[in-house]
């Protein structure tokens, strides 16, 4: 059962990628547990036609596999040097391409051992940190670390924040439900969210509000370091937030309104990613930026406090509950529609929200920002999440604003929000493997990016 906090905001994390640095943390704190700690060599298996074998440097998978061996939490300040850590703490990990035919495209194969024991596990990254263990010595599992789970004798401590509700009977799972169950009555989609979210994980409201205005105050924080000035050794784009706020003082901007507070905020949360300072996956790393930054923005300029940004965000969050739901956050299998235009239409809703829109305002600017994005491809140039990122959340977020304020003017979406998904679901399989976030398409294979890609690898 999807979750806000599990599966669309969040986690609170360090690194470049969710489905990379914050789901392999996850594993690797699974199979540390299934270790009881000790262990002295890991063997990684990556099959050759999955992304990993292109990414799992560049984009953080090797960092956040090992800070989870190491016992880590995914917002952990040394995280970068987790490959210096593990070998210090006597673990030596060996990473092998192999042809497995793994039909996930994030497959990690994990053997690992000491001088008593072996054990081996199969698990996937299902995109914006969320995974899924498939296999532990041999014998098929399901297992997404929302709660403490006996294996061999030991004890997999839970990796997420809310925990499993085996008993939940939840209000709605598709923005259909949530609709018939609405009634005509309207009542705000921040509302629904909240109530979803209570079923969903035995909260009380309070605490639900609660855990989201603590999840704005972080990313205000990031928004903040970001215009400050970050750097960082292994990126391709340098400070350039700075710059942007000076000539919005100088006026020599175009006036876009708000648009441009919200340009200048997504710029300082993906400098902030591209630093491994600490962000949100809203709803993954790579898309981290256009929701915060457009619902932080806008709530700003209407003089609105954190706990109505936090209304908004949760009412972002239920519509990503209608995309995790059937679909995937996960670029390796939808491309950047799955990203970008989850954070799109996510985005659109909290603006709405904002503005005291109706629930069918919201689910109808969701259903028009996500429609707009459909066959957006996933092309980090050089395997970062930097180039053409930055300008895809910058592109999710103005979408955002532009759909909020045609919902509100009474635009018709004319197709439902579910079948919209539906629709980006049958463009994703028949997308190319490589458009979907392998470093084989797109920009991603121009002779700039290639160079640039060179001079990174040069600088290690």
């Amino acid at each position: 059962m999807i979750s806000i906090f599990n599966d669309v905001i969040g986690p609170v994390m360090r690194g470049a990628s969710s489905s990379h640095c914050a789901a392999a943390l996850r594993i690797g704190r699974l199979a540390r547990d299934l270790m009881g700690g000790d262990i002295t060599h890991v063997l990684v298996e990556f099959d050759r036609n999955g992304s990993l074998p292109n990414t799992h440097e560049s984009q953080g998978s090797d960092m956040g596999l090992f800070g989870g061996l190491l016992g880590w939490n995914a917002a952990d300040a040394r995280l970068p040097l987790s490959p210096t850590h593990l070998r210090a703490a006597g673990v030596t990990v060996e990473i092998r391409y192999v042809d497995s035919h793994d039909p996930h495209p994030n497959t990690y194969r994990l053997t690992l051992s000491n001088a008593t024991e072996r054990h081996t596990m199969i698990a996937i990254s299902t995109g914006g940190g969320m995974i899924e263990v498939l296999e532990i010595d041999g014998e098929r599992i399901s297992l997404d670390g929302g709660a403490p789970v006996t294996i061999a004798g030991r004890v997999l401590q839970p990796v997420l924040p809310v925990r499993s509700n085996p008993s939940a009977v939840l209000p709605f799972r598709s923005c259909s439900e949530l609709l018939a169950h609405d009634a005509g009555r309207e009542v705000p989609l921040w509302q629904w969210a909240v109530a979803y979210e209570q079923a969903r994980g035995a909260l009380t409201a309070e605490a639900v509000l609660a855990m989201m205005v603590d999840i704005v105050r972080i990313l205000r924080q990031s928004i903040a370091e970001g215009m400050a000035g970050t750097t960082y050794d292994d990126r391709l784009l340098g400070h350039q937030s700075g710059q942007f706020a000076a000539a919005m003082q100088r006026g020599t901007l175009l006036d876009a309104g708000v648009l441009n507070r919200t340009v200048l905020y997504t710029t300082a949360l993906m400098e902030v990613k591209s630093a491994m300072g600490v962000i949100v996956a809203a709803p993954t790393a790579g898309a981290c930026a256009a929701l915060p930054a457009s619902c932080i923005a806008v709530a700003e300029s209407m003089r609105l406090d954190e706990t109505a940004m936090a209304r908004a965000m949760l009412a972002a969050g239920l519509i990503g509950v209608f995309i995790a739901g059937p679909w995937t956050f996960a670029a390796e299998v939808g491309g950047c529609q799955a990203e970008g235009g989850a954070a799109a239409a996510m985005s659109a809703a909290a603006l709405v929200t904002l503005a005291g829109g109706t629930l069918t305002q919201a689910t109808g600017a969701a259903s028009m920002a996500l429609q707009s994005m459909l066959g957006l491809i996933c092309d980090p140039v050089a395997a970062r999440v930097e180039i053409p990122c930055l300008g895809k959340n910058v592109l999710a977020a103005s979408n955002a604003v532009s759909c909020a304020n045609m919902a509100l003017a009474g635009y018709d979406a004319m197709i439902p929000f579910d079948e919209v998904v539906q629709a980006a679901k049958q463009v994703a399989e028949r997308m190319p493997r490589e458009h979907r976030c392998t470093a084989l398409g797109g920009l991603a294979t121009t002779p700039t990016a290639l160079r640039l890609s060179a001079a990174l690898a040069a600088r290690r």
